[in-house]
């Protein structure tokens, strides 16, 4: 996680930064619904290689937007969710979502 002093000045900049990737937003989309487990991400969004599913989640984990959850299972049993902050990105993947649905409304 950065501190605030390496974080871009640009508050837009600081947010493309955290959760500016494709794969980033679509895994954000998904955890919005319900916890998930590995596999079960890398089934769901088609086309994701399983480094860079494995380096982004690692990714929002150290940026304290989703918690990994591991259960004391045989096998072990891990699960990802949003954090509390991951929580407040709520409302902008609804916008984003929002915004997607009215874009394609405006297409011919």
């Amino acid at each position: 996680m950065l501190t605030k002093d390496e974080m871009p000045i640009c508050p837009v900049a600081t947010t493309v930064q955290i959760i500016g990737s494709k794969w980033k937003l679509l895994i954000l989309r998904n955890l919005m619904q319900q916890p998930w487990r590995f596999n079960e991400l890398k089934k769901d969004l088609e086309g994701i290689s399983q480094k860079v599913l494995t380096d982004s989640l690692r990714s929002m984990e150290a940026d304290g937007i989703i918690d990994r959850t591991v259960y004391a299972e045989v096998p072990p049993r891990v699960e990802y969710s949003l954090s509390e902050i991951g929580e407040t990105l709520r409302p902008v993947i609804n916008a984003m979502a929002e915004w997607g649905d009215k874009y394609k409304g405006l297409l011919k």
